[in-house]
């Protein structure tokens, strides 16, 4: 730190990643870049309502010091969410209406960004937990059935679940428009897209069998970080800010609260963001 570095980036495991941010807020960095989730002790298949809290005081320790905060969130930066994005915006698919998706936990808080990402900060939870144990690799974590709402009124639901096997598609989630529908699958997968005014169905995939799905994967990190060393070189915001990573811990705990107490969660009111 004594270095003074434009930007630190915090790329420990989650289960360490509060401690080290911690740590490093001491010095009062410029900036901070996490991976993700901002922070997971019991590891990102079981994130607690204690990992909110920790990580908004991350949050809070860095605003305070004036330190600027971003998250990793790669899928976002797989060609396919981009073409989504780019598709929906030019061919005016208006607000998302309603969600759908099954998810790997592997890729759980990727799923709950892309969500915030395509239609906006979830409102409101209701979530259901099995009893059965799935494992995969040293993941051990029971399934979740999550119904919720947006603040700008889309419905949807997710699945969380350790059972799905590795060689299939990881995610499968479906974004439903005013005027249009896009299915997105696997680690920069097969995209299918619905133009409700074109009446038609197209499919996009990623060219050429030299490329796997790993690749795809590696390569959205390369794009991520680029793109995030661009924004200090330019002087601009973060692609994508730190707030991302405290909004994905948010809809974590609302779920953890929603299953315990056999109740609905409102975010603001049971976990307001106070940054």
């Amino acid at each position: 730190m004594d270095w003074q570095p434009d930007a630190v980036l915090v790329l420990t495991t989650e289960k360490d990643r509060y401690e080290a941010a911690c740590a490093v807020l001491e010095h009062h960095p410029r900036r901070l870049f996490f991976e993700k989730p901002l922070s997971a002790r019991n590891g990102q298949e079981n994130v607690s309502e204690q990992d909110f809290f920790d990580g908004q005081k991350i949050l809070q320790l860095a605003r305070e010091q004036g330190c600027e905060t971003a998250m990793v969130f790669n899928y976002r930066f797989f060609d396919q969410s981009l073409a989504a994005r780019r598709i929906a915006a030019e061919r005016g698919f208006g607000q998302a209406l309603n969600i759908s998706g099954l998810v790997h936990y592997a890729c759980w808080s990727h799923a709950i960004d892309l969500v915030h990402y395509f239609a906006g900060p979830i409102a409101r939870i209701n979530a259901l937990q099995g009893k059965r144990v799935h494992e995969a690799g040293d993941m051990r974590a029971q399934d979740v059935c999550v119904a919720f709402l947006t603040e700008g009124d889309a419905s949807g639901t997710l699945i969380g679940t350790a059972a799905l096997e590795w060689k299939f598609p990881l995610f499968d989630l479906t974004f439903n428009f005013e005027h249009g529908r896009v299915r997105l699958q696997d680690l920069d997968g097969e995209m299918t897209v619905l133009d409700s005014r074109r009446a038609d169905v197209e499919t996009y995939r990623v060219t050429g069998g030299e490329r796997s799905r790993w690749d795809q994967y590696n390569s959205s990190f390369q794009k991520s970080i680029s793109a995030y060393l661009q924004s200090i070189r330019s002087g601009g915001p973060p692609p994508v800010p730190g707030i991302a990573g405290l909004l994905e811990l948010q809809v974590e705990a609302a779920i953890k609260r929603s299953i315990e107490q056999s109740r609905p969660v409102t975010l603001a009111e049971d976990f307001p963001l106070n940054i």
